[in-house]
Order: structure tokens, then sequence, then C-alpha cells
């Protein structure tokens, strides 16, 4: 978006008020989760097993599921109740009603919500309650009222903000000849300063680019950490994650190097004092560490430009390694659309190949198969096929 400084600063309040709201939003969410728990109907429902036999099928138990609604209504934990919260609180404190309209608000408790019933549900063991830095993106519910797309401007309450449209780029003017559902605002932090975009989340479907064609066959995958082999009906191959995708490391080990000397220098009363250690017949020494505990920390404004260099490295490396990903994807579509997978858990990799996972992002072509792939078979356990070996091999 094309934004002054005027404009800037008032997106900045506005997305602050939406950040205390959020906030607001989630702590009462979170309030009422432990009421919830802490009601009979729950603790009864928990002794509960899961699911009961119908004939030949297992279904969900609906004793079960009867409790859980109980407990739930009685606390009043559900997507409409914390909806009139944060109209209550917005109108109380009038300057966040000023500043954000009431579509966002419930936008804004519903992603309150989510949160909060992850953590009942046990999907999730804790929220994160968002700080300035961390909260980059607010939408609205339609595109009739709230932030919305008009006339090919941004329209939020008095805000009239041009964007710089590429007409000629097919894949943008598809989606601006579409039909807007809602608008999203986000911002983004690009060689040390603050960017807005305005994404348009549409009816349809997306532009199909000629040379990414998908095909009607049958595709196996073997996933791998560094790597990916597939077979079609006629072809079969290895591609290689985030192929030639510069990874910063040393430049990255420079500036921590430098935010770590200048947050020890800025911070003595954080660290133990140094001391002296004994190595062979030389008395070496050695720097203290940081003491264990929440604390104050007071960063230069040289600490921040080294931080905002090294998020830019990463944000880099992090761009370059998706879009050779994305290539490995439409590689893939184009001799398939109907997968054959093993059921691989990215994230127990993580734990054991940190570094090669956050270079190469397997999960991320995982991700993106599942999400444009017409059919998705996951095995367990993959049998032995000749058939398959195979066609591999050739």
């Amino acid at each position: 978006m094309i934004v002054s400084s005027q404009v800037d600063k008032e997106l900045r309040a506005r997305f602050q008020a939406a950040r205390q709201m959020y906030n607001a939003c989630l702590n009462e969410g979170m309030e009422r989760v432990k009421l919830v728990r802490s009601s009979t109907a729950y603790q009864e429902a928990k002794k509960l097993p899961l699911t009961i036999k119908k004939g030949k099928k297992h279904i969900p138990n609906p004793e079960r599921k009867k409790l859980f609604n109980e407990a739930c209504q009685q606390y009043r934990f559900s997507e409409y109740e914390l909806h009139s919260y944060a109209t209550y609180t917005a109108n109380q404190s009038k300057w966040i009603a000023n500043k954000i309209d009431s579509n966002t608000t419930q936008k804004l408790a519903s992603r309150a919500f989510n949160a909060a019933k992850k953590v009942l549900l046990g999907q999730s063991q804790k929220v994160r309650y968002k700080v300035p830095a961390r909260f980059r993106s607010l939408e609205g519910k339609t595109n009739k009222q709230g932030i919305r797309w008009k006339n090919n401007q941004l329209v939020w309450k008095d805000l009239k903000i041009d964007c710089p449209i590429d007409w000629t780029n097919p894949v943008i003017k598809h989606g601006l000849d579409s039909q807007v559902k809602y608008v999203r605002i986000l911002w983004r932090e690009i060689n040390g300063k603050r960017r807005w975009y305005v994404q348009l989340i549409n009816a349809g479907q997306p532009y199909q680019k000629p040379q990414n064609y998908v095909s009607d066959g049958v595709i196996g995958l073997d996933l791998n950490i560094s790597n990916i082999a597939f077979v079609g009906d006629k072809k079969a191959g290895l591609l290689p994650f985030a192929e030639n995708v510069p990874s910063y490391q040393k430049e990255i080990r420079q500036l921590q190097r430098q935010m770590a000397r200048s947050r020890r220098s800025n911070n003595p009363d954080n660290y133990h004092p140094d001391f002296l250690e004994q190595k062979g017949r030389k008395l070496v020494k050695k720097q203290g560490k940081k003491i264990k505990g929440k604390r104050q920390w007071n960063n230069s404004q040289t600490y921040l430009k080294i931080a905002a260099k090294k998020r830019s490295l990463e944000r880099r490396k992090t761009a370059y390694a998706q879009s050779q990903n994305r290539k490995i994807v439409n590689e893939i579509l184009r001799h398939g659309k109907y997968i054959k997978t093993e059921n691989v858990s990215v994230k127990g990799w993580q734990k054991r190949y940190g570094k090669a996972i956050s270079a190469k992002s397997p999960g991320f072509v995982q991700s993106e198969l599942k999400r444009k792939a017409t059919d998705v078979l996951i095995f367990n356990k993959v049998p032995f096929n000749d058939n398959f070996t195979a066609s591999f091999i050739t």
C-alpha cells in the first residue's frame, strides 16, 4: 500500500487497539477455560470413553459430547459469548471503539476463541499473548462493512489507501476480477522498514499458469529430510529441497556474536561475574553465564539495528526456500494430482534434525501438496511393492 507518515501512524494506532482487544478476549477465554475444566460435568465427561460401539462401527460417545456442551454452556464458553464480551469491552474503552469497527472486533474475538479452544481440547498447551512486534495481521468479516476493498482502494472508516497495481500481471488481474469475500491488512519488516500490505480473500479458483498444469495421474511420494522422491505413471525423479538457496549462516553467526557482546555490555547485572578456569598450565578467563529467571533487559540502538539485519537475512532465506520448494510442488503436480504417500511426522524430525529442517523446509512442501492435490492417500506403513521400486529405478 502507498502509505504516508500520517496514515502509517494511524494504522499503527489501530493495530495497537486491535492487539489490546485480542489480548483481552484471549485472557477472558482462558479464564472461562479454567472454569469449564473445574466443572462437575467436565470431570464426568473425562471419565467416559471417547467412542462407543454401534453395530460394527465405533462412533463418538454422545453422552460425553453432551456433558462437554453442558460445561461450556454453564460458563458461557462459546464464540458468540466472546463476541458479546468483545463488544462490551470496546464500548467501555471508547478509544478502541473509535479505532476499530465492530466486524473487526468480532473477528478478533473469534481468533481468541479458537486459540483458547485448542487448549481446552488438548491440542495446545498454552496460548501466546501478542506483543506489538508479533501482532502483524488484521482482517474483517465481509467486504460490505469495516475493512473492505472498493474501487481498487482499501477503505477502512475514514481511511482510503491506494495500492500500486500491475494490471499486466495475469495473477493480480484474475484476483481483482474475482469476488472479494473479505480483506486482510498486514505489515512486514523489509530492510529495517515497515511495509503495509493488503490481501484479498476471493471466491472461486486461483489463477493457473499455463506451465503449471495439473495432470490426472497417480503419484507415489517418499518424503525425506533434504529431498523428495516421486513416481508417476510416466516419470520418476528425485528432487532436492531448497536447491541453491543461500543459508547466510556465516553472516548470521557474526551478527549473533555482535548482539551478545552488545547485550552483555549494556546489562552487566544480568550475567554472573567472569572467572578464571585452569586449562593445563594456563589460567583462561571465562565469561559468566546469563542469570536465570525473568529480568529487565536494556537494548541499545546498535543492538536493535543488528537484530533488524539478522531478521532481514532470515526473511530472505525463508523466502528463497519457499520459492524453490513451490517449484518442486508444481513439478510433482504436472505428473499427477492423486497422491499416495507414507505418514511422515516432520515435527518428529525437528527434534533430531533442527538445522536441516530449518534450511530445507520439507514440511512446507508436504502442506502445499496436501492443499493443492485433489486427493492425498496417507499410509501408516507403505508395503513393499516390486512395481513401485522398479518404476523408480528406471
